[in-house]
């Protein structure tokens, strides 16, 4: 299904097309999509080429530009959308996150906020962070994207996209790879920096409902969304990519991580 790959496509032909097209397609775009969520530098974030003394960079950028308002982000689809059994599943992955009532005992965002705590970082940097240029954009965007371009895209930037990965094929296909779910262990800050694993609520809370959030998102777009937002989705999720991959350029630069470094990733 090469033709329904959209990257980067501007009005014309290709939109009139998405229209006409049926789910599968639609599914097919929106998963060739996320298949392009991956990053040059992060085998250094996992590898544990990051100096110490900068990797707050990376953990206090992930927290200002999306993981403290991610509620927010979810409840803006919320209340933007006019179709029940969609809101029920935004608002059940809105509770989740909000309170954490339903696995992780504690907000998600508290929960994020035992990375730093747990490797000795100063917590008052979190309060003011001064987001980097592509970072600033990246916020921006995902705030436009999720307040201003209606509930389908909303819930497509916040539930598709921020919480999905590259291995969203395996959500709708078994046989596809799925997301790697290494033992606690030897989880990167675990393994290369000591965080105590007592730290890493928030990944064992992602781990026990992570695929009901992923079920329910992709029950939304494909079973609830209509037709004529086909487009308006597909492309604001190449956006979103693009917006993103800027974002970990410039967090990759801050932390002094280079191209070179990891020729085998570029």
């Amino acid at each position: 299904m090469g033709r329904v790959l959209l990257a980067h496509f501007d009005t014309g032909p290709a939109n009139l097309y998405l229209e006409r097209v049926d789910v599968a397609e639609f599914q097919e775009a929106l998963l060739q999509q996320m298949e392009r969520k991956t990053h040059w530098a992060w085998p250094a974030f996992t590898g544990g080429l990051v100096p110490k003394d900068k990797l707050h960079i990376h953990l206090e950028h992930e927290w200002a530009v999306y993981v403290r308002d991610f509620p927010i982000m979810v409840g803006r689809a919320y209340v933007q959308c006019p179709i029940a059994e969609v809101r029920r599943e935004l608002a059940e992955n809105l509770y989740e996150e909000e309170t954490g009532g339903l696995a992780a005992g504690k907000p998600h965002p508290e929960l994020f906020m035992m990375y730093p705590q747990g490797l000795g970082m100063d917590l008052d940097r979190f309060a003011n962070v001064q987001l980097l240029p592509a970072a600033r954009a990246y916020r921006e965007f995902l705030d436009d994207a999720t307040s201003n371009r209606g509930w389908a895209i909303a819930a497509a930037i916040s539930t598709i996209f921020i919480e999905g990965t590259a291995h969203e094929r395996h959500e709708l296909d078994a046989s596809a790879p799925p997301r790697p779910a290494p033992p606690l262990e030897e989880h990167p800050l675990a393994r290369h920096y000591g965080l105590p694993l007592e730290c890493l609520a928030l990944t064992k809370a992602h781990r026990s409902v992570e695929g009901e959030h992923r079920t329910a998102a992709w029950n939304v777009m494909l079973n609830h969304l209509p037709k004529s937002d086909r487009v308006d989705v597909v492309r604001s999720m190449s956006q979103a990519i693009d917006a993103w991959s800027a974002y970990r350029d410039d967090v990759a630069e801050a932390c002094g991580i280079t191209r070179a470094q990891l020729p085998l990733s570029a």
